[in-house]
C-alpha cells in the first residue's frame, strides 16, 4: 500500500458566537469570510460535522473550504480539527 498525499487548504474565520460579539474585532475572522464569501458569490452553510458553517469554493485552481467554527476562539481547535 502506498502513501497518499492529500493537499489540504482551508480558511478558517475565528470569531465568537453571540449577538454581543457581532461587528467587533472579536469576529474579524467572521467578517472577512463574509466578503471572501460575497466577493465569490457563495454562502457558509451549517455544517454539524465542522461544528460551523463552511463552504467549498475554487480559488486560483485549488479546492478550499472556508470555515466559520460555532466554537468561541479559544475552541476553535475543535472546529478546525474535524
Amino acid at each position: 500500500m502506498s502513501a497518499r498525499s492529500i493537499d489540504l487548504k482551508v480558511i478558517v474565520g475565528l470569531g465568537n458566537p453571540g449577538s454581543k460579539y457581532t461587528e467587533t474585532r472579536h469576529n474579524a475572522g467572521f467578517l472577512f469570510l463574509n466578503q471572501l464569501c460575497h466577493q465569490l458569490g457563495v454562502s457558509l452553510k451549517a455544517d454539524k460535522q465542522c461544528f460551523g458553517h463552511s463552504a467549498k469554493v475554487v480559488i486560483a485552481g485549488h479546492e478550499v473550504r472556508l470555515l466559520a467554527p460555532n466554537t468561541f476562539m479559544n475552541l476553535s481547535g475543535k472546529a478546525v480539527n474535524a
